[in-house]
Formats: structure tokens, sequence, C-alpha cells
């Protein structure tokens, strides 16, 4: 998924102010890296904006929480404010500053009955470049920080994907950073905080201590000088691929005051996770295959509807065969059945046969349902009215359960009943016996 990386100076933002950027196209790999002013600053190509936070605006604290106080499930945002209170009552007296003047965050891999890591930094510094970065239409998705504390090794598996902590998880690493004229190092606290430093032979031997086995990565332009203090080949790592790796971590620093609605956040998130299906190139095959499978879908919809379609055609073009067949005299077929029963009727009619509907098969039907019915023998009708092909028989006052009772006996005379206020009403049935 495309992503603009944006490296945050440790000075308040300004008109003028130069921010470093990176851009990545699928994540994992550096595109673009150079310096512009904000309202200069590239788009994110409909992917998320990170920003980073450098290591020495940072410090880091260790708090046993309080159990009931840490939220779970997909979604969930570091913005209680108990939680905010409990945390500056926990850390007051580790902190140079007023608790109220900070911004905290939490791990993202916090356990209730463990100690959790919390970053702290200047609030009204880092409020203030998320509000920039928001007025220059760059809102930072995510906030993540240079450096990160080690995790414990329970926890490392499930951070094994990141290539930043892998590292971490698996031997000491220390890394040698800025210019020439003032170099950095970055290491490990023994308690796991990552800690920066000028490089000298103090700091040298502080991060060295307890760790023959040490990985030291450098920036390409104070190689030499971390060759010369450790005493050893280093690996090269250039500021764009270390931004790379902060941007793929866990950590999420836009927690309490600066969080989004949850809402907001999980949607957010869920789309990263779409586009990055959508562009990725871990799940090209995944997405060939769905195509793939959306395509089968589609021939075997079409095809099963082919095959409907003529087997509907085919019983139609039967019917109209069977009715010209039958009623030569019929030549234009518009609705078969319809056409069938009318002629039947003329038939009938010609014949002098009684129909269905007729004054004389309604009424013997309902002389078989009075004799069949307990219902109705034990009732006397006070008037018979015939109209339409309806035979209504006056003054039964039967009841659901008598119309239920006779129901057995009208389906055989395909016969239909129905109640109209004292009214039994018998017209021929739809569906005749036998019928399919």
């Amino acid at each position: 998924m495309p992503t603009l990386i944006v490296f945050l100076p440790t000075e308040l933002p300004q008109a003028s102010s130069q921010v470093e950027y990176l851009v990545t196209a699928d994540g994992r790999s550096v595109g673009a890296h150079s310096s512009a002013a904000l309202a200069l600053l590239p788009a994110s190509g409909g992917g998320e904006v990170v920003a980073v936070v450098p290591a020495q605006a940072l410090s880091w604290h260790q708090a046993q929480l309080p159990r009931g106080l840490l939220r779970s499930g997909f979604g969930a945002e570091r913005a209680n404010p108990r939680l905010r209170a409990v945390l500056d009552g926990l850390l007051e007296d580790h902190l140079l500053d007023e608790p109220a003047l900070l911004h905290f965050a939490l791990s993202p891999h916090t356990q209730e009955g463990r100690p959790v890591w919390v970053a702290a930094c200047d609030r009204a510094w880092l409020r203030a470049w998320v509000q920039a970065l928001e007025q220059h239409q760059r809102p930072a998705a995510r906030i993540t920080p240079e450096f990160a504390p080690e995790f414990p090794p329970e926890l490392a598996s499930e951070v094994a994907g990141q290539a930043a902590l892998t590292a971490a998880a698996t031997s000491p690493t220390v890394q040698v950073l800025g210019t020439q004229a003032q170099p950095m190092l970055a290491f490990s606290r023994p308690d796991g905080a990552r800690v920066v430093l000028p490089l000298t032979p103090a700091t040298v031997g502080l991060a060295s201590l307890g760790r023959p086995e040490l990985h030291v990565l450098a920036e390409p332009a104070v190689a030499e000088l971390a060759e010369h203090h450790f005493k050893r080949p280093v690996h090269l790592q250039s500021r764009p691929e270390r931004g790379l790796a902060s941007a793929q971590s866990t950590w999420d620093l836009a927690q309490f005051d600066l969080v989004s609605s949850s809402r907001l956040r999980s949607w957010r998130r869920l789309l990263a996770l779409f586009e990055s299906g959508l562009r990725a190139t871990a799940w090209r095959a995944a997405r060939w295959a769905a195509i793939a499978l959306v395509a089968a879908n589609l021939v075997g919809l079409n095809a099963w509807a082919w095959a409907q379609r003529a087997s509907l055609d085919a019983k139609r073009q039967a019917a109209r065969e069977v009715l010209t067949g039958t009623f030569p005299g019929v030549k234009v077929v518009i609705d078969a059945p319809v056409q069938m029963t009318r002629e039947l009727q003329r038939l009938r009619v010609a014949a002098g046969a009684a129909s269905d509907g007729d004054f004389e098969l309604l009424l013997s039907a309902y002389g078989h349902l009075a004799l069949a019915g307990a219902s109705l023998s034990t009732r006397e009708p006070v008037a018979l009215e015939y109209t339409a092909g309806e035979l209504r028989v006056k003054g039964l006052n039967l009841t659901r359960a008598n119309l239920e009772e006779l129901g057995a006996q009208a389906r055989q005379r395909s016969v239909a009943l129905r109640l109209d206020g004292d009214s039994l009403v018998l017209s021929p049935s739809t569906t005749r016996v036998g019928s399919p």
C-alpha cells in the first residue's frame, strides 16, 4: 500500500519548516526520500500517512496498571480518561515535567497483570505537528516512534514480521546515526527501553556491557566511526530504511486526546487492509484466484439461467401446440391455459354439460358436505343465493374450526370454501383434484 512517511522535526512547526519525508509504494521498499516544506509534501497516493516521532523527543517508562483498565477487541482505543488519570499518578515521580504537559501512549502489546511500556513526549509539540499535517491535507493515520522498546521474549513471536524488531528480539542491536560532526548511538537499556546518546567511548562501553554478540547497524555517513569504536564490521542501514522499519511497527502514539473516534479509526484500518490486498505483490495470487472464482461463478450462473430459460420456452411451446392441436380454431396464442379453459367452457355450453361454476354442481357439492360434515348436518340454511359462479348459503353461522373440518371434503369436490359473515360461500376451486 502506498505510504507517506514523515519524520517530525524536534522544533515546533513553522510555515518555512523543512520536513524530511519518505515515499514507499508497497510499505516494504524505499522510494523517494527528500525534504520539503509542509505545503509541498507529496501526496500519499491513496495510502496512509505515517508520522515518525524522533527518539530525542520521547522518554520511556514501565508501569504496572491495575486490573480492569485495559480495553480489548478490534479497534479498541486508549482514550479512557480514567486510564489517563491512573498513568498521571503512576508516572508523576518519574517525570521531569508536569504530567498535564505530556502526552502518553501505551504499548500495543499490553496484557493484564504485566508491566506495560508507556511513551511520553511534549503534548503541545506533538499536537502542533498533528494539526499542521491536517491543515496541509496530510492527516496522520498513525504516529510511530523512531525507536521502540524491545519486546520481552514471550511476545517476540507476535512481532516476528517486523524487520526492526526481529533483530532486536534475537540478538542485541545498536545503531549509529547522525553525522560525522554529531554521531549518535541508539541502544537498549537493561530494561529494554531504547535510548539515544552521543557516540563516545563511554557510551560504546555502556552499550557493549554484557553483550559479546552485538549486532551493529550504522548509517553510511558514520559507518567508519562505528567500526572504529566497536572494533568490528558494521551493517549499513540508511535513514530511509530505518524510517521504513519504524513505520512497520505496531506502535501508534495517537492515543487519549489525540485519538480519533473508535469507529473512524477502525474504518481506516479496514480500508488500509483492503487497499493492501488490492495492491500488495504478496496478494497477487489471491487476487487472481478471486477473479477466477468470480468469473467461474458468472459463467456458471449464466449457463444455468440459459438452461432454465430454454426449458421454460420449451414448456410454453408445448402448451401452445396442445392448444392449437386440440382447438384448431385458435390462431393466435396469447395465454395458452386461459384460452384452453375458455375453449373448454364453450364446448360444455355447446354440449349442454354443466361447468364447474354452475348452480347444480355447487348445490350438489353442498349436499355432499352437509351429509359428510357434522357441523353442517346440525344447521339449516335460511336462504340460498347464486351469483357469478358462487353459491352463498346463508344463516349457518360457522366458525373457522368448522371450515377447517369441511376443507378435506371440499377439496375432493374441487370446491373452495370461505366464510362471509353468517354465510358459507362455495366457488369452483382453481386446483383440480389430481392435478400437479
